[in-house]
Protein backbone atom coordinates (compact mmCIF):
# COMPACT_ATOMS: atom_id res chain seq x y z
CA UNK A 1 0.00 0.00 0.00
CA UNK A 2 1.71 3.40 -0.82
CA UNK A 3 -0.52 6.91 0.37
CA UNK A 4 0.43 9.68 -1.84
CA UNK A 5 2.10 12.66 -0.72
CA UNK A 6 -1.23 14.56 -0.40
CA UNK A 7 -2.45 12.16 2.39
CA UNK A 8 0.96 12.06 3.76
CA UNK A 9 1.33 15.93 4.21
CA UNK A 10 -2.51 16.41 4.77
CA UNK A 11 -1.72 13.71 7.80
CA UNK A 12 0.95 15.93 9.01
CA UNK A 13 -1.20 18.67 8.64
CA UNK A 14 -4.10 17.39 10.88
CA UNK A 15 -1.32 15.81 13.19
CA UNK A 16 0.14 18.98 13.98
CA UNK A 17 -3.53 20.47 14.42
CA UNK A 18 -4.75 18.33 17.16
CA UNK A 19 -1.60 19.26 19.36
CA UNK A 20 -3.64 22.59 19.84
CA UNK A 21 -7.01 21.90 18.34
CA UNK A 22 -8.29 25.36 19.70
CA UNK A 23 -5.34 27.47 17.36
CA UNK A 24 -6.06 28.28 13.75
CA UNK A 25 -3.17 27.15 11.77
CA UNK A 26 -2.79 29.49 8.58
CA UNK A 27 -1.45 27.40 5.52
CA UNK A 28 1.33 30.02 5.18
CA UNK A 29 2.64 28.76 8.78
CA UNK A 30 2.10 24.72 8.17
CA UNK A 31 3.80 25.22 5.12
CA UNK A 32 6.88 26.27 6.94
CA UNK A 33 7.12 24.05 9.58
CA UNK A 34 6.74 21.11 7.81
CA UNK A 35 8.85 23.05 4.68
CA UNK A 36 6.31 21.96 2.17
CA UNK A 37 4.62 23.73 -0.80
CA UNK A 38 1.76 26.25 0.78
CA UNK A 39 0.23 26.10 -3.12
CA UNK A 40 0.21 22.17 -2.39
CA UNK A 41 -0.70 22.18 1.42
CA UNK A 42 -3.79 24.71 0.31
CA UNK A 43 -5.32 22.13 -1.82
CA UNK A 44 -4.97 19.54 0.88
CA UNK A 45 -6.69 21.98 3.35
CA UNK A 46 -9.67 22.22 1.19
CA UNK A 47 -10.16 18.51 0.22
CA UNK A 48 -10.11 18.50 4.42
CA UNK A 49 -12.79 21.35 4.52
CA UNK A 50 -14.82 19.66 1.79
CA UNK A 51 -14.91 17.06 4.17
CA UNK A 52 -16.12 18.36 7.28
CA UNK A 53 -12.40 18.25 9.06
CA UNK A 54 -11.66 21.32 9.41
CA UNK A 55 -13.19 24.78 9.32
CA UNK A 56 -11.78 27.51 7.44
CA UNK A 57 -11.87 30.86 8.72
CA UNK A 58 -10.50 34.18 7.18
CA UNK A 59 -9.32 37.78 8.19
CA UNK A 60 -6.81 38.71 11.20
CA UNK A 61 -7.49 35.78 13.07
CA UNK A 62 -7.96 33.27 10.44
CA UNK A 63 -6.34 30.12 9.19
CA UNK A 64 -7.89 26.46 9.57
CA UNK A 65 -9.46 24.38 12.89
CA UNK A 66 -10.56 21.48 13.28
CA UNK A 67 -14.24 21.05 13.50
CA UNK A 68 -14.31 18.15 16.17
CA UNK A 69 -12.05 17.10 18.88
CA UNK A 70 -8.96 15.12 17.28
CA UNK A 71 -10.23 12.24 19.77
CA UNK A 72 -13.53 12.00 17.39
CA UNK A 73 -11.89 12.19 14.11
CA UNK A 74 -10.79 8.48 13.09
CA UNK A 75 -7.86 8.04 11.12
CA UNK A 76 -9.29 5.49 8.22
CA UNK A 77 -11.89 8.18 7.24
CA UNK A 78 -9.34 10.71 6.74
CA UNK A 79 -6.88 8.73 4.50
CA UNK A 80 -10.42 7.67 3.21
CA UNK A 81 -10.81 11.04 2.03
CA UNK A 82 -7.41 12.30 1.07
CA UNK A 83 -6.99 9.13 -1.47
CA UNK A 84 -10.62 9.55 -3.04
CA UNK A 85 -9.95 9.02 -6.88
CA UNK A 86 -6.52 7.32 -6.03
CA UNK A 87 -7.19 3.44 -7.09
CA UNK A 88 -5.14 0.75 -5.28
CA UNK A 89 -4.82 -0.87 -8.65
CA UNK A 90 -6.03 -0.06 -12.16
CA UNK A 91 -9.25 -2.47 -12.28
CA UNK A 92 -10.63 -0.20 -9.60
CA UNK A 93 -10.09 3.02 -11.39
CA UNK A 94 -13.79 4.39 -11.76
CA UNK A 95 -12.76 6.32 -15.25
CA UNK A 96 -12.01 3.29 -17.24
CA UNK A 97 -10.03 0.04 -16.48
CA UNK A 98 -7.86 -1.42 -19.20
CA UNK A 99 -7.09 -4.61 -17.52
CA UNK A 100 -7.29 -7.17 -20.21
CA UNK A 101 -8.19 -10.03 -17.38
CA UNK A 102 -10.41 -8.77 -15.29
CA UNK A 103 -13.68 -10.48 -16.40
CA UNK A 104 -11.94 -13.95 -14.70
CA UNK A 105 -9.54 -12.16 -12.11
CA UNK A 106 -9.86 -13.84 -8.66
CA UNK A 107 -7.25 -11.87 -7.00
CA UNK A 108 -10.18 -7.78 -7.15
CA UNK A 109 -12.04 -9.09 -4.52
CA UNK A 110 -8.94 -10.19 -2.30
CA UNK A 111 -7.81 -6.98 -2.79
CA UNK A 112 -10.89 -4.73 -1.95
CA UNK A 113 -11.18 -6.82 1.06
CA UNK A 114 -7.99 -5.90 2.20
CA UNK A 115 -8.00 -2.56 1.54
CA UNK A 116 -11.20 -2.21 3.51
CA UNK A 117 -9.50 -3.96 6.37
CA UNK A 118 -6.93 -1.07 6.26
CA UNK A 119 -9.20 1.72 6.52
CA UNK A 120 -11.14 -0.34 9.39
CA UNK A 121 -7.79 -0.81 11.15
CA UNK A 122 -6.45 2.71 10.78
CA UNK A 123 -10.10 3.29 12.22
CA UNK A 124 -9.09 2.08 15.28
CA UNK A 125 -7.04 5.08 16.43
CA UNK A 126 -8.23 9.19 16.14
CA UNK A 127 -6.33 11.96 15.49
CA UNK A 128 -5.91 12.25 19.34
CA UNK A 129 -4.04 9.37 18.82
CA UNK A 130 -1.17 10.54 16.50
CA UNK A 131 -1.17 14.38 17.68
CA UNK A 132 2.40 15.35 17.51
CA UNK A 133 3.99 15.92 20.75
CA UNK A 134 3.76 19.61 22.33
CA UNK A 135 7.88 19.92 22.23
CA UNK A 136 7.76 18.70 18.58
CA UNK A 137 5.34 20.94 17.46
CA UNK A 138 7.39 24.24 16.71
Amino acid sequence: MNLTSFTDYGLRMLMRMASAPDRAFSTADLAEEFKLSRNHLAKIMQQLARGGIVETRRGMNGGAVLCRNPSEIRIGDVVRLLEQGQALVECFRSDGNNCTIDACCRLKARLRHAETRFIDDLNQSTLADIALPEHAAA
